[in-house]
């Protein structure tokens, strides 16, 4: 389970590489389900590597 979320965090990274995306852009861009997508993010943000914003309802995240 380790390694799957590991490399779904370097999709993550992948796609975070072009700038900030709404978190529902960035499921839809790298195609991993909302669980998988969520522990990506939790793997980048406990390494210090994303970063989120809050506008209203949306959470953006960028990489740090």
């Amino acid at each position: 389970m380790i390694e799957k979320i590991g490399n779904n965090a370097g999709l993550v990274w992948n796609a975070l590489c072009g700038g900030v995306l709404e978190v529902k852009a960035l499921k839809k861009e790298t195609k991993l389900t909302e669980k998988d997508l969520y522990a990506a993010l939790g793997w980048l943000a406990r390494e210090g590597k994303v970063r989120f914003t809050e506008e209203g309802k949306d959470l953006f995240v960028s990489l740090n």
